[in-house]
């Protein structure tokens, strides 16, 4: 099992960087251009570990509205959002022509369209991660890049806006913040909100052939705690966003 990335991955992947992310994704909520904009510039160094990215075919699965694309259109890549919820698409007003209203899960494109297919954040709010992780490799052409990224369960955030009560179970905490603000969370669990652990999403290579596992890594932690994917139970609350590289085979 490859347990982190390249070299230059790891040793990139520091604590100053880790903490800068964390005081981002404090204000995720309440300053998401500023969380998702870091975000998305710490994407495009990730990926440039395992494949240029200028004159890319690119394919974000789950790309809402449009926080990666100023990073990959400045990186060279040629970008095309998918997205499912028209909201979310459209939430901060003017839509790209090359976004595409679809199903992760059923992807309207011709085998082997893209050279990079990624998703940040997406697969812990769909029901069927494998289907959707096929999906993406089917799309990528052979010898590409395959990158997704999510929130795991068991992790401090793992109820998004109803954490940290997931802990108590995922309907628990949805109930109780529904009472307490008079309204349902954004993504609420079993129909938005789905409880993916490490151990899923490790697992998931031996339902996709065609495609190898790279690497896999906490997405936010500095490099030095990597070796938490190597302890079962404490890499589950441990790692808090795991992220998964696929190179799809060649033909």
């Amino acid at each position: 099992m490859p347990y982190g990335g390249r070299v230059t991955e790891v040793e990139r992947a520091t604590w100053g960087r880790a903490w800068n992310l964390f005081q981002d994704f404090r204000v995720e909520q309440s300053d998401p251009d500023r969380f998702y904009s870091a975000l998305a510039a710490d994407s495009i160094a990730q990926i440039r570990q395992f494949t240029g990215l200028s004159g890319a075919r690119v394919l974000d699965v789950g790309g809402g509205p449009g926080y990666f694309a100023d990073a990959f259109a400045g990186a060279g890549a040629w970008y095309v959002p998918v997205e499912y919820d028209h909201g979310e698409l459209s939430a901060r007003g003017d839509v790209s022509r090359r976004s595409v209203m679809a199903d992760g899960a059923r992807l309207p494109f011709a085998d082997g369209s893209f050279d990079v297919v990624y998703s940040s954040n997406v697969l812990e709010h769909v029901p069927d991660r494998a289907a959707m992780v096929r999906e993406m490799v089917r799309v990528a052409r052979p010898g590409g890049l395959v990158f997704a990224a999510y929130t795991v369960w068991f992790g401090p955030w793992g109820g998004h806006e109803t954490a940290p009560w997931h802990f108590l179970g995922g309907m628990r905490a949805r109930e109780r913040y529904a009472r307490k603000h008079g309204r349902e969370p954004k993504n609420r669990y079993g129909e938005s909100l789905f409880a993916v652990t490490v151990a899923e999403g490790l697992a998931l290579s031996e339902q996709i052939p065609t495609a190898e596992l790279v690497a896999c890594f906490p997405r936010y932690l500095p490099g030095a705690l990597w070796w938490v994917l190597k302890v079962p139970g404490l890499r589950e609350v441990a790692t808090w966003n795991l992220a998964l590289a696929w190179r799809k085979a060649a033909a």
